[in-house]
């Protein structure tokens, strides 16, 4: 009876942790980049302003983001954009970190969103072993491939990925949104359709 009762108990607490902790976890994320950002301006404002204003530090770095993303729609940001350009070409290093770091940054929420076509990849034909992944690229005639197409699988519980080149037959459109495949990828499976 006593150990029924225990069982029932143990069951109870662990159904507690599993609707608690990723709602915990989540707010858990959200206040540390919040502090991190946060803090970022915490020490000159402290002594700018005399006294520490939670959040003033978020709001003026997003504040001077959205300016400076307006600024770089604008002319005043060509002649800067064309020093930046002649100071890549100068040291290759610093191009290729920089090119990928913009070219990773505008897959996900630049005008060119690179991870807008979610298909299906066939990876083992005699199992039926599909994976999800994103088209990427169509054209791979410049590397000498022209019946392959590059798609991107990305990994789950990790922000991480490989990029494969497939025969484009073994690829099929999936009609799902992008994020629902990215959110169903990383999270295993396990992430609820909405």
């Amino acid at each position: 009876m006593h150990l029924n009762i225990m069982k029932k108990l143990l069951r109870y607490l662990l159904q507690g942790l599993l609707y608690i902790a990723p709602i915990g976890i989540t707010i858990y994320i959200l206040y540390v980049i919040f502090e991190f950002v946060d803090g970022l301006l915490k020490e000159s404002l402290d002594r700018f302003i005399g006294i520490h204003i939670p959040g003033l530090g978020l709001i003026i770095i997003v504040i001077l983001l959205i300016v400076i993303g307006f600024l770089g729609q604008t002319f005043v940001a060509r002649p800067i954009k064309k020093l930046f350009g002649k100071l890549l070409e100068r040291i290759p290093i610093l191009k290729v970190i920089f090119s990928a770091f913009n070219d990773l940054f505008s897959a996900f929420v630049g005008k060119e969103r690179k991870f807008n076509k979610p298909v299906l990849v066939l990876v083992n034909k005699s199992l039926g072993l599909e994976k999800l992944g994103f088209l990427t690229e169509e054209d791979l005639s410049r590397i000498g491939e022209k019946d392959k197409v590059a798609v991107y699988l990305p990994h789950s519980y990790n922000w991480s990925g490989e990029l494969f080149l497939v025969p484009r037959e073994l690829v099929h459109p999936v009609e799902v949104p992008p994020a629902e495949v990215m959110k169903f990828n990383v999270s295993a499976g396990v992430a609820d359709w909405d």
